[in-house]
């Protein structure tokens, strides 16, 4: 469809969510509901896209920071039909209008380029589904000699026998605008609830002798909206599940699909392992052969292939190179970039840093702001200390350097090539090529001396 308007109702409180923020923003899978219906709509490449936002709307605007979007009020809920007509002076006189809604975040662009591919300018299409419990929908009702859509019967409206019927409304629909600027200004809400229902456009396109027809999803969770905080985890459980099922489908091996977050963007390449309970941030990408331990949290970071990061550390905005080891209990901070073949052990933080090529920090150790060279040692419990109380402060460690265990480094500081440094050392001034470097107190033994015991009760 040429002209294609696309309106997302989203103007809804949703007392039910028992929240001060705005239903629409709770997130799934790391994104607000309205991100995944903008994320659709956008994917269709309409003309114009406009949002229907009531409750906490400036918070919304604020969040979803899209000025491509053509905002508009619902000042007073007053059902769907009121909402769609305050959208109604922004679509145009021609082409169709596609209703999407804000709290519907796992419809597929598959199901609504199928719904608009039946649109015409003299047709009214609605996405229906058969539902074993429909509790909760408006009913389709269709004509028993033709099967034709005759109207969409809201459920606290419907008679016994209305009621019984399976198939239902999901809300989502294309209609051609040109009748759309005539019906809505025409729409009612003498109903039970006192609402203008979009829905009743059905029965007078009907009567205008318009053509009604129906699409379906290929799966009914796709039409699933959410109301409580029990909707919104059962969504995110089908959306984990279904992110799952395609990695598999790629080759990746995921040793349980029913424990792993994807919360943005995952890319994998061939023969990846992923063990239980990881979690996937923004956009990450995992090379070839790549490797990622239990409880691991990797959140918009880069792992080139062969590495391997294991179990329990967090990795964020950062760079890892080819063939590394990370972990397990590490952290790696925004800035990071591991170059290939180096390790980052247990109970190790880094920040801001490069790590040059085959270098080591197998043990408790902090380094932050510091570039360190290729084949360098960091021994066990050292740390940089990048911080004056004002600024941050680099260290430099050039090739071939051996740092001794517990040992500070009080930046601004350069280590130059094939140095060592002995354990124990506070090291505050540049060091020469290839010598040994330490700084310790005289060490004594005290012959007087005696420990300390408890007085005997």
């Amino acid at each position: 469809m040429t002209n294609l308007n696309i309106v997302i109702l989203a103007a809804g409180i949703g007392k039910r969510m028992q929240s001060s923020l705005p239903k629409v923003l709770h997130a799934l899978a790391g994104k607000p509901l309205l991100g995944h219906v903008l994320d659709a709509a956008k994917t269709l490449s309409p003309k114009k896209i406009c949002v229907v936002y009531g409750h906490g709307g400036e918070m919304v605007q604020k969040v979803i920071n899209d000025n491509e979007i053509i905002w508009v009020k619902q000042e007073v809920q007053l059902g769907t039909g009121h909402a769609l007509l305050q959208a109604l002076p922004y679509l145009d006189a021609e082409g169709v209008t596609l209703v999407l809604l804000g709290d519907v975040p796992l419809i597929k662009v598959d199901t609504l380029d199928r719904l608009i591919a039946k649109a015409t300018e003299n047709s009214f299409v609605l996405l229906t589904a058969e539902l074993d419990v429909p509790f909760g929908y408006g009913r389709i009702i269709r004509n028993q000699a033709t099967g034709a859509i005759q109207a969409i019967v809201e459920e606290k409206d419907a008679s016994n026998s209305q009621l019984a019927i399976r198939e239902i409304n999901t809300g989502i629909m294309v209609l051609p605008n040109s009748h759309l600027h005539n019906f809505l200004p025409r729409l009612q809400n003498k109903n039970s609830q006192s609402e203008y229902y979009l829905t009743d456009i059905v029965a007078m396109a009907v009567e205008a002798g318009l053509m009604v027809d129906a699409a379906h999803p290929v799966h009914n969770w796709e039409i699933l909206g959410v109301n409580s905080k029990a909707h919104l985890a059962k969504l995110e459980r089908i959306n984990q599940s279904e992110c799952a099922n395609n990695l598999l489908e790629q080759g990746v091996m995921i040793m349980d699909p029913s424990r792993i977050d994807v919360r943005g963007q995952l890319i994998c390449g061939r023969n990846v392992e992923i063990d239980v309970n990881c979690i996937f941030e923004g956009t990450v990408q995992l090379g070839d052969d790549v490797k990622i331990g239990a409880h691991c949290i990797l959140r918009n970071v880069s792992v080139s292939s062969g590495t391997t990061i294991f179990p329990y550390s967090l990795l964020e905005s950062a760079e890892i190179g080819k063939g590394c080891h990370v972990g397990p209990y590490s952290r790696i901070r925004p800035g990071t970039r591991l170059y290939d073949e180096a390790h980052i052990g247990n109970f190790v933080e880094v920040k801001n840093s490069n790590i040059g090529m085959g270098s080591k920090a197998n043990h408790l150790s902090y380094i932050g702001d510091a570039v360190i060279g290729t084949k360098v040692n960091i021994g066990a419990g050292t740390i940089t200390c990048n911080y004056d109380g004002a600024f941050k402060h680099q260290t430099i460690i050039e090739d071939d350097v051996f740092v001794g265990s517990d040992t500070q480094l009080v930046a601004p500081v350069r280590v130059a090539r094939g140095s060592t440094i002995g354990a124990g050392s506070t090291i505050t001034r540049d060091t020469p090529e290839e010598q040994l470097t330490l700084s310790r107190s005289r060490q004594v033994s005290i012959s007087s001396w005696k420990r300390p015991k408890k007085d005997k009760a």
